[in-house]
C-alpha cells in the first residue's frame, strides 16, 4: 500500500489517540498516556513486541475535549502520523500512566477500523515518502519547477532569514542551521512547523495538507510571523545573546527529543509579566535598605529559576510576603485628649489607672511625634475587661487592632517563625499580624501571656523578650524573613491573671498595670450601663418589655455571684432575659410578683397579646428564675466557737475570704495541718505556735488542764477549708495566730473581722500584696473590720471611697495590736506589750 517504491510502513497500525499536541513527520514529541485504550496499546504492543515493526504506531490527534471524554471511540481524524516509539517510561504517581517519546515518520490516512478494543487497530494507507526525511538535500529529487519551486525557494529564503536574525553561538540555533542544510526542501514545512511555537490548530492544518504545495502555503505564514515578531523585538529591545536565549526558550517536544523553539512574539517566560510586576512592587514597598537588598537578590534567583522547581514557589511566597508587609505604612493617631477621654469613659466604667496611662501616652505624642510604643501589661482577675479595654484603646487612638492569643503556645516558632529551609515554613504570629493589619503601628494585644507553655520546641516566653524590649524591637528578626523589621511603633498590650507565672526577665520589660476586681457599686453601674442593654439586645428584648431595678441587680451581685469580674453576672442577666423572652413569645404578661399580692390564677391567657407594661424583676421573681441564693454574705454564723478566724487570700481570680479552724485534744504536743497547704503556709503555722508558746504567760494562754504551755499533753489540729483548693503564701500568719489565741484562751474572735499579714518570730507584722483585691473580697462578704499590716497603709489609697467609708481599717505593726483589734474588749496581756517594738524591715 505504499505510494510508490522505497520504505513502507505496515498496512495495519495500532492507533494512539492524543489530546495534547500534534506529531508531524520528522519531529519528535513526548506524549503522556493514561486512557485505557492507550495504556493497553503500550502494555500489549510496545512492551511485548520484539521486532522493530512492533514499535511503529499511528498517532491520531483526538479533537474531543478530554474533560468530557467517554469510553466510546471518538470520530477519528482523517489524517495521522506514523511514528516509531523511541522510549517508553512508566509511572504510578500521581496515577498510573506511560510517557512515550515518538519520532514521526510519515502521514497516513485511515482506510478502516479492524478493532476498537483493547486498543484501536486500523487499516492505513501511506501518504508520504519516508525517504524525504532521511535523504540529504543534495541526493534528493531535483527542485521542482513552476509554482511549487517558487514556494519552495521562498520558504527556504525565509528560513535562512530567520536564521540570520539569531545568534549562532546559541547551541539550539546551530542545530537549526545544520538541519536547514541537511534536510531536503520538501521536508522543511513539517520540520519547521514543529519547531516554531504555533497552536495545535495550525499544526493540524499542516498535517492535513497532503500535497507539498498546500503544505508550503500553510507553513510559510507561520514562518513569516516569527520573522516579523523577531524584528519587532529587535527594534524595541535591541536583542542580544541573553535575550535570544530567552526567545529561543527550550521546551519539551520538538524536532529533537525534548526540545522545541519558541519564536513567537510572546516569547518571554510565561510569568515574565508577573516577575516584572513583582519587581515594581518590591521597589514601591519602601522597605529598609537591607530588606531591599535581600529582595532583589531573591528576585534575581527567581528569574533564573524554572517554574517547575519546588524552590520557585517558596521564593515567590517569600517575596510576596516581603512586598505585603507594612514597611512604611502607618495610621495617623487621633490625638484629641478630650475626645479620647469621652470614648474611654463610654466604653468602660472605672479602670481609672488604665485610662490615665492611655491619656498620658496621647499627651506625650502631641509633644513628641517619634515616641516609641509603650509595652503595657494588664494584670487582673478574669472578667474585668482587660481584653476589651485593649480594643477600646485601639479605637481611641484610631489604630488597627490585632489580638494574638498566647494561651497554651509552647513553640518559639509561633513567635519567631520557621526558617525557610523547613518544609511548610511560615512567619511567626507577630509578622503575620502585621501583614493582616497592613500598618506598622497597630495595637497588638498579647492575650494570656501568663499561660505560655514550654516544650522541646523552645520557650516562647524567651522569644518574646526581643519583641517586648524597647531597646531591641526596632530590629526584630523573624526566622522566616531573616531581615530586621521595626516594631518600635507598635503598641503592645499584654494581659495576664497573675505575674507569678511570667518569667522575671519578660516581666521586667513590661509596664505592669494592676486591674483590680470591681466593687459592688461599680458592678451595679456596669450592669445598668453595659451588661443589661447588651443582653436585652442579644435576646431581642427592649427596656419597655423588661425592667431590672437597681436593688434587684445588687441582690444578684451579692447572692448569686461572687467574683472579681462581671462574666458570671452577665450570664445571670442572660438567664433572666431568656425566661422573660419565653413569656413574651407566648404572649403572657409575667405577673409582677409581690409578697402581699399572690399571683392571680385568672391571669389572661390570650397568647397573642404582648405585655403592655415592662416586666419588673423583683426578689421573688429572681428566686423563681435563678433558684435560691448561692452565697450568704454574713460570716458571723461560722464564728460561734473559739478557734475560728477569718483571713483574706489573693487568687488570680480576685480576693477571697479564708476561714481558719483550730481544735485541740489530749496528746503529745503534735501539730496537724490540713487543707492542701504549701510549705510557706506550714511554716507560718509553726511560727504562730512558737510565738504563742513563747508569750503564753503574757497572754494567759493555757492548755486543756491549765498548764502555762499550750502544747503540753495537747495535740493541735489546724484546718483551712476548702480542702480541695491548694493554698500557699505567708499572709495567713496573723489569722493563724488569732485563731490559736482564741482556741487557747477560750474567747470568740469578733464575727465581723477579717485580717491579713505575715508574721515573724518576734511578733512583728510584715506587709503583704494584693491588698485591694483582699479588701474588696472582705467588703463583698459583709466584713466590717479589716486588720492590715501597718506598712500596707499606703495601699488603702487605691480603694474606692465608698469601700473605705464602709469598713473600719486597723493597721497593726505587731501581733499585740492584731489581737487587741480581733477580740471584743481587747485581749488580756496586751497592756504589758512594749510599744517601742516596731518593724525595722
Amino acid at each position: 500500500m505504499a505510494s510508490g517504491g522505497g520504505i513502507q510502513i505496515p498496512s495495519r497500525l495500532p492507533l494512539l489517540l492524543t489530546h495534547e499536541g500534534v506529531l508531524l513527520p520528522g519531529s519528535t514529541v513526548r506524549f503522556s498516556v493514561d486512557s485505557p485504550r492507550n495504556m493497553h496499546l503500550v502494555s500489549q504492543r510496545l512492551l511485548k513486541g520484539t521486532s522493530l515493526k512492533s514499535t511503529i504506531i499511528g498517532v491520531i490527534p483526538n479533537t474531543r475535549d478530554p474533560e468530557h471524554d467517554t469510553d466510546d471511540l471518538p470520530t477519528l481524524h482523517k489524517i495521522g502520523t506514523a511514528g516509531i516509539a523511541v522510549q517508553v517510561v512508566g509511572s504510578n504517581w500521581p496515577k498510573p500512566h506511560y510517557t512515550l517519546l515518538i519520532t514521526g515518520l510519515c502521514r497516513f490516512s485511515v482506510s478502516g477500523l479492524l478493532k476498537e478494543r483493547p486498543f484501536v487497530l486500523a487499516e492505513v494507507q501511506q501518504l508520504d515518502k519516508l525517504e524525504q526525511y532521511t535523504t540529504p538535500a543534495t541526493e534528493g529529487v531535483p527542485a521542482e519547477e513552476g509554482e511549487l519551486g517558487e514556494l519552495s525557494h521562498k520558504f527556504y529564503q525565509a528560513a535562512v532569514q530567520l536564521l540570520g536574525m539569531l545568534d549562532m553561538s546559541v547551541p539550539v540555533v546551530a542545530k537549526f542551521r545544520r538541519l536547514l542544510d541537511s534536510l531536503p526542501r520538501e521536508a522543511l514545512p513539517d520540520v519547521l512547523a514543529s519547531m516554531i511555537r504555533t497552536s495545535n490548530k495550525e499544526k493540524l492544518q499542516v498535517l492535513d495538507a497532503v500535497t507539498l504545495e498546500e503544505r508550503f502555503k500553510k507553513a510559510l505564514p507561520m514562518l513569516t510571523r516569527q520573522i516579523e515578531g523577531l524584528k519587532l523585538i529587535k527594534k524595541t529591545r535591541k536583542i542580544g545573546p541573553d535575550n535570544e536565549k530567552r526567545v529561543l526558550s527550550v521546551r519539551k517536544g520538538g524536532v529533537f527529543p525534548g526540545r522545541q523553539f519558541n519564536l513567537d512574539e510572546e516569547d518571554e517566560d510565561e510569568d515574565g509579566d508577573d516577575t516584572a510586576a513583582l519587581e515594581r512592587k518590591v521597589h514601591g514597598a519602601k522597605m529598609s535598605e537591607a530588606a531591599l537588598r535581600v529582595c532583589l537578590k531573591e528576585l534575581k534567583r527567581l528569574k533564573k529559576m524554572p517554574q517547575s522547581m519546588p524552590e520557585y514557589a517558596l521564593t515567590r511566597n517569600y517575596l510576596d510576603l516581603m512586598v505585603e508587609l507594612p514597611w512604611s505604612k502607618s495610621t495617623k493617631d487621633c490625638l484629641d485628649i478630650r475626645a479620647a477621654r469621652t470614648l474611654l469613659d463610654n466604653d468602660h466604667y472605672a479602670m481609672d489607672k488604665l485610662k490615665r496611662r492611655v491619656l498620658e501616652y496621647l499627651a506625650v505624642r502631641q509633644l513628641k511625634t517619634s515616641l516609641k510604643g509603650p509595652i503595657l501589661c494588664f494584670v487582673g482577675p478574669p472578667g474585668v475587661g482587660k481584653t476589651s479595654v485593649g480594643r477600646s484603646i485601639a479605637r481611641t487612638l484610631g489604630r488597627e487592632f490585632h489580638r494574638i492569643a498566647l494561651g497554651g503556645v509552647c513553640d518559639q516558632s509561633d513567635i519567631r517563625g520557621h526558617r525557610r529551609t523547613y518544609v511548610g515554613s511560615m512567619p511567626g504570629r507577630i509578622i503575620n499580624g502585621l501583614k493582616t493589619v497592613a500598618v506598622n503601628n497597630p495595637v497588638f494585644l498579647l492575650d494570656e501571656v501568663d499561660k505560655l507553655g514550654k516544650s522541646l520546641q523552645g520557650d516562647p516566653a524567651a522569644a518574646l523578650l526581643e519583641v517586648l524590649d524597647p531597646e531591641q524591637n526596632h530590629s526584630f528578626t523573624d526566622h522566616y524573613l531573616n531581615v530586621a523589621f521595626d516594631l518600635s511603633q507598635v503598641l503592645f498590650i499584654a494581659t495576664a491573671n497573675t505575674t507569678a507565672t511570667i518569667p522575671p526577665a519578660l516581666l521586667d520589660r513590661m509596664e505592669v498595670l494592676q486591674v483590680p476586681g470591681y466593687t459592688q457599686e461599680e458592678k451595679v453601674e456596669i450592669a445598668h450601663r453595659h451588661l443589661i442593654p447588651n443582653q436585652l439586645d442579644q435576646h431581642g428584648l427592649t427596656p419597655q418589655q423588661l425592667h431590672i431595678p437597681q436593688d434587684t441587680t445588687q441582690h444578684i451581685i451579692s447572692s448569686y455571684t461572687r467574683e472579681a469580674g462581671v462574666r458570671s453576672l452577665e450570664r445571670k442577666f442572660g438567664a433572666i432575659c431568656r425566661a422573660v423572652a419565653v413569656k413574651v413569645a407566648e404572649g403572657h404578661r409575667v405577673p409582677k410578683t409581690d409578697a402581699s399580692s399572690p399571683e392571680d390564677p385568672t391571669q389572661q391567657d390570650d397568647k397573642a397579646v404582648p405585655p403592655e407594661l415592662p416586666i419588673v424583676i423583683d426578689h421573688v421573681a429572681l428566686k423563681d428564675i435563678l433558684g435560691p441564693p448561692l452565697f450568704e454574705m454574713e460570716v458571723s454564723e461560722r464564728l460561734t466557737l473559739p478557734g475560728v478566724a477569718v483571713g483574706l487570700a489573693w487568687t488570680p481570680l480576685g480576693g477571697e475570704i479564708l476561714f481558719v479552724e483550730a481544735s485541740r485534744m489530749e496528746g503529745e504536743g503534735q501539730l496537724t495541718l490540713t487543707g492542701q497547704l504549701g510549705d510557706v503556709m506550714k511554716e507560718s503555722a509553726h511560727l504562730a505556735i512558737s510565738w504563742l508558746r513563747a508569750n503564753a504567760k503574757t497572754y494567759q494562754l493555757t492548755n486543756m488542764v491549765g498548764s502555762p504551755d499550750p502544747l503540753e499533753a495537747t495535740d493541735i489540729h489546724l484546718h483551712f477549708p476548702a480542702g480541695a483548693v491548694t493554698k500557699d503564701g505567708p499572709s495567713a500568719g496573723v489569722t493563724i495566730v488569732t485563731c490559736l489565741a482564741s482556741l487557747f484562751s477560750g474567747r470568740l474572735v469578733r464575727s465581723d473581722v477579717a485580717m491579713t499579714g505575715e508574721i515573724t518570730l518576734r511578733g512583728l507584722v510584715l506587709p503583704v500584696g494584693g491588698i485591694k483585691d483582699k479588701v474588696l473580697a472582705a467588703h463583698r462578704a459583709g466584713v466590717k473590720r479589716v486588720i492590715l499590716p501597718k506598712r500596707n497603709e499606703k495601699d488603702l489609697e487605691e480603694l474606692p471611697a465608698n469601700v473605705r467609708a464602709d469598713l473600719d481599717f486597723v493597721t497593726a505593726a505587731n501581733l499585740d495590736q492584731v489581737l487587741n483589734a480581733a477580740f471584743d474588749g481587747g485581749f488580756p496581756g496586751t497592756a504589758s506589750t512594749h510599744p517601742q517594738l516596731s518593724s525595722k524591715l
